[in-house]
């Protein structure tokens, strides 16, 4: 049940929704639970909380031309031009409390391919995951 409630909070919090998944694996590694099964469990949730990002970045540009779509055309432009500057590499950083879930969105709207997006997403969250681990059982 524990890693079910970790995987969840994992998801959530790569979503826009406000939610923290750090709390929950900290609480986990200090009760002893192994740290590769936490970190992999966190990590996946995670990773695949951030797709929905991407898929909703993806398919929402088929209605700009709507009156009700959120973002301005300048706004797109300027949020393309963002990334094409900064590339794809940039996803590396999806882990950032601020911005992170925007690069996710962002991602899909430029129709990053799925796989490298995944390898990206996925290493910049293992990366703060195994932090996350290590600092909560080095107190």
């Amino acid at each position: 049940m524990a890693y079910l409630v970790l995987f969840s909070s994992a998801f959530l919090a790569a979503t826009f929704l406000p939610f923290y998944s750090e709390a929950v694996l900290f609480t986990l590694a200090r009760q002893g639970e192994p740290a590769v099964l936490l970190i992999a469990t966190a990590t996946l949730g995670n990773t695949l909380g951030a797709v929905v990002n991407w898929i909703l970045g993806k398919y929402l540009l088929h209605f700009q031309d709507r009156r009700w779509f959120y973002f301005k055309p300048a706004q797109l432009q300027r949020v393309q031009q963002w990334f094409q500057r900064y590339g794809i590499w940039s996803l590396a950083f999806s882990w950032l409390p601020v911005g992170g879930d925007a690069l996710t969105f962002i991602a899909g709207m430029m129709k990053v391919r799925l796989l490298p997006f995944l390898l990206l997403v996925g290493l910049g969250k293992g990366v703060r995951y195994i932090l996350v681990f290590y600092f909560s059982t080095a107190i």
